[in-house]
């Protein structure tokens, strides 16, 4: 009735969908795309690109190839590629991307690291060290 489904290899295709009204509490763990429309609560590890509809929320630490924010993002985004903030799209939090659009009535609250990761992998930029925060203390006292 329901032909077996074979794997694809296609990372770029939307794997995982997350619906309007639907709300999801944990990290999310994915190799192919995500498109969310609901609400998520959690960390999201994603080899492809995330979507965030208008209505979306998602509270979050996102590391993926791509996101793509037309909704709701409170916490960080880890790009390889490109964020993509649309007119209607909020991000409040720290970012580390490739490359990065806003469009106009877009929102971006937080630090912005553009650069390319080594070895692929996505890491938030470092802190300074405790000796240059308090010296940058003093400095401002």
């Amino acid at each position: 009735m329901f032909g077996a489904r074979k794997a694809s290899k296609n990372v770029s295709a939307t794997d995982t969908f997350i619906g309007e009204g639907t709300v999801v509490e944990g990290k999310i763990v994915t190799s192919a795309s995500l498109r969310i429309e609901g609400t998520v609560v959690g960390d999201i590890e994603c080899q492809g690109d995330v979507f965030i509809g208008e209505k979306a929320q998602v509270r979050s630490i996102i590391a993926a190839r791509s996101v793509f924010a037309a909704g709701k993002i409170e916490g960080s985004v880890l790009t390889k590629g490109k964020l993509t903030i649309t007119s209607k799209g909020r991000v409040d939090g720290d970012i580390v991307v490739g490359s990065l659009h806003v469009s106009e009535g877009g929102v971006l609250r937080g630090q912005c690291a553009m650069e390319q990761p080594r070895g692929g992998e996505l890491r938030p930029a470092k802190e300074k060290p405790q000796k240059e925060k308090d010296a940058a203390k003093q400095a401002s006292a």
